[in-house]
């Protein structure tokens, strides 16, 4: 993608084909112009379709509707399908335009309102608009004495040639006499429907175009169809139905939405496929019963109603919200679908929607964890204690029998996140040393509410050094109180737990604590969401004010690097941070086009996604700097996973394609340390090194290295190492 993506001209073009390609839930170019040619079959229907998706898009950028969706094709594609019928129903004229042009612009309108009321319960509007603009049109059209039925269709061989001449002619017999099973030509036929055209060829376009957009879905089609077709032998019901008008697309279609792009790609999404086949031909076979005695098909209709009923079904579970799991963000390709979710679960833990991190500031060490030998048990066994060992081991100065000589005593409690103090306990003294207060078990203490069900409850607080009162909001980092020893406490420390009501004694739940650092013998792990264990040190991450600075991204920021290849060549590049119609932020660059998302909630760095070339600066980039903590710890070493679609060598990811709903081969790691710091009065420099481990099997498939030199608040060096690469990327101060 170049520049030109950014002119009205190619976004007006990007929405034309997106309206194509959006009736198999795509965005991919090259499929829809596959499916370009495909309707251009019927000069009339092709010519048709094209005008009513124009129409619909000139209409909906005039009126003033949402730019984005536009070029996504969501306003078009149901007036194309419109477009089509209307093209393949009747003779062309003028009275014909001026109709086709009205029902684009109808059913444009019924878009607007579907997607008005289907958005409510968050549910998809499919191809509603479609079927009822091509039911009112038909009916309507028939008073309509101006409009002439086609009568094309009847010498097929004529009006290829008359399109391709004697070479098209012989590539549709060649097709058209392959000695292929009857399943296998309905199934072609059946995709060549979708698009009002009934001959093989059609279909076999359709399903290459398919191939290529999504492995996954050409999968979920032959799935959804051959179930239904097996199906059909075995309940003895009638193939012809299948064959009629070639209605089967409504199962490729249910399958490639239930099966990938509404629904993670998973054994679970392949199964209701299945499952959801008989439920299909229950409504085929009734509402054909019907439309036939108004001498209307029935089109699309059951693939919108079992794909309606059964997301909106899912949305009521109590339980078992991966079996299957629905579709949080949409990639638009049920591969992307499936890496990402795969890729945010290896990352972050799905069920902490809320960020819990360490309440306090500085080195503690856990003394006792889940399920604790002394009082972490049963309703209360998800929980920790916290104290402060100086580097001998010890957790008191002198001897230890006033609560002042311990380290952790007096020292501030911080809001692990965001919320509202729910209640407070506070009066009671400090314990002497071996001695509790079995009657205020808790102690002193604060809960704080950070969203339904979910609380943190800090205990053993010191008297009188509560800073909040009920009530009060409070941000994440800011101090509460002071560590004491009241309640059940015979020395110093910290209780904190996780609990999903607001009361002091609530019972604990298992939540991760995140964003947190674990010292070891050999220097320093970042922890994204964990459970820290007993005997383990951990800290908050602090900032560093040039790592800080030097990823502190602001939308309207510009980067320029002067980047040297491994022939000595140089070049200029140019990023600009931007934000998009969702208010996320990423990294552009204007020469590829590429672009790079990414998140920094002050403590991490890290990328989310990336769209481009993947040979751009901004690739390794995203590569290099995949994930960084804003604080800085000698030998710190940071882990995390890439997102499959990150591998370069298509090939081999082409085969993962088909099998990641059951079975991942291959694997993309990220690991980064922190080498060194060397701090002045006016700046700090810093090194880092990261590395892409990009594995198939067991072996290591491509490696590349990355070192990277922060310099007071800029990006001074990103190097760039591995097999045939190397790129050298010094920042241009502006």
């Amino acid at each position: 993608m170049s520049l030109k993506s950014n002119t009205a001209s190619w976004v007006f073009i990007e929405g034309i084909l997106n309206s194509y390609s959006q009736i198999f839930f795509s965005k991919n170019k090259v499929f829809a112009m596959i499916l370009v040619l495909v309707t251009f079959f019927d000069l009339v229907a092709g010519i048709s379709g094209l005008m009513s998706v124009i129409v619909a898009n000139v209409a909906a950028t005039l009126i003033g509707y949402n730019k984005e969706k536009a070029a996504g094709g969501y306003y078009g594609f149901n007036s194309l399908l419109v477009g089509l019928g209307i093209g393949i129903f009747y003779q062309p004229g003028i009275a014909f335009i001026f109709v086709l042009v009205f029902a684009a612009l109808f059913t444009l309108f019924l878009t607007i309102w579907m997607e008005g009321y289907f958005g409510k319960y968050g549910l998809p509007y499919l191809s509603w608009p479609f079927l009822l603009g091509i039911w009112i049109v038909t009916l309507a059209s028939r008073s309509f004495s101006a409009l002439d039925v086609s009568e094309r269709g009847v010498y097929v061989i004529n009006e290829i040639y008359g399109y391709g001449g004697i070479s098209l002619v012989r590539l549709y017999d060649l097709v058209n006499n392959l000695p292929l099973h009857e399943s296998i030509i309905i199934y072609f036929k059946s995709l060549g429907a979708i698009f009002f055209q009934y001959h093989l060829l059609a279909g076999v376009l359709v399903a290459v175009g398919l191939l290529i957009y999504s492995r996954i879905a050409f999968l979920l089609s032959l799935v959804g169809f051959f179930t239904a077709y097996y199906y059909y032998l075995f309940i003895g019901a009638n193939l012809n139905e299948l064959s009629y008008g070639y209605i089967g697309f409504n199962y490729i279609l249910t399958a490639i939405a239930i099966g990938g792009f509404f629904i993670i790609p998973s054994k679970y999404s392949f199964l209701w496929v299945i499952l959801l086949t008989p439920i299909i031909s229950f409504i085929i076979t009734a509402t054909s019963v019907f439309f036939l005695s108004l001498q209307l098909s029935i089109y699309s209709l059951a693939f919108n109603i079992v794909v309606l009923i059964f997301i909106y079904a899912l949305k009521f579970r109590e339980r078992y919200f991966t079996k299957p799991e629905l579709v949080s963000v949409q990639q638009f390709s049920p591969e992307q679908n499936l890496y990402a979710h795969l890729n945010y679960h290896s990352r972050f833990d799905v069920f902490a929607q809320t960020p819990v991190v360490l309440p306090f500031l500085g080195e503690w060490t856990i003394t006792q964890s889940h399920d604790g030998e002394h009082t972490h048990r049963n309703e209360w066994r998800h929980a920790w204690d916290f104290e402060i060992f100086d580097e001998d081991g010890k957790k008191f100065e002198g001897d230890g029998l006033a609560a002042e000589d311990y380290y952790c005593y007096n020292k501030p409690v911080t809001a692990a996140a965001d919320g509202t103090v729910q209640e407070i306990k506070d009066g009671l003294p400090d314990n002497p040393i071996g001695e509790i207060d079995v009657d205020k078990n808790w102690g002193n203490t604060i809960v704080i509410k950070h969203q339904e069900k979910l609380y943190t409850k800090i205990s053993h607080l010191k008297k009188g050094t509560v800073k909040v009162k009920k009530g009060d909001n409070v941000k994440r980092g800011d101090v509460l109180a002071y560590s004491g020893n009241s309640g059940r406490s015979p020395i110093p420390h910290i209780h904190f737990q996780v609990q999903q009501t607001p009361f002091i004694g609530s019972k604990t739940i298992d939540y991760p604590l995140a964003k947190y650092v674990l010292k070891k013998d050999d220097g320093y792990e970042l922890k994204t969401y964990d459970r820290p264990q007993k005997e383990q040190t951990v800290v908050n991450i602090g900032k560093n004010d040039s790592l800080f600075k030097a990823f502190n991204f602001i939308p309207g920021q510009k980067i320029s690097f002067e980047v040297t290849n491994k022939d000595k060549k140089q070049e200029s590049i140019n990023w600009e941070v931007k934000a998009d119609f969702y208010n996320t932020v990423y990294l552009e660059c204007s020469k590829s086009g590429s672009k790079a998302w990414f998140k920094n909630d002050g403590t991490l760095f890290y990328f989310t996604h990336f769209e481009g070339d993947m040979g751009s600066m901004l690739y390794y980039f995203y590569l290099g700097a995949y994930k960084v903590a804003l604080g800085f710890y000698k030998s710190l070493i940071i882990r995390d996973t890439y997102p499959l679609a990150v591998f370069k060598n298509k090939f081999v990811l082409f085969w993962q394609d088909f099998l990641a709903p059951f079975h991942l081969f291959m694997k993309a790691n990220y690991t980064m340390k922190y080498v060194k710091i060397n701090d002045d009065l006016n700046s700090s420099k810093i090194y880092l090194t990261s590395g892409a481990n990009m594995r198939i099997s067991k072996s290591t498939h491509q490696k590349i290295d990355f070192k990277i030199e922060i310099d007071g608040s800029m990006i001074s060096k990103f190097e760039v190492l591995g097999k045939n690469i190397n790129l050298l990327a010094k920042e241009i101060k502006s």
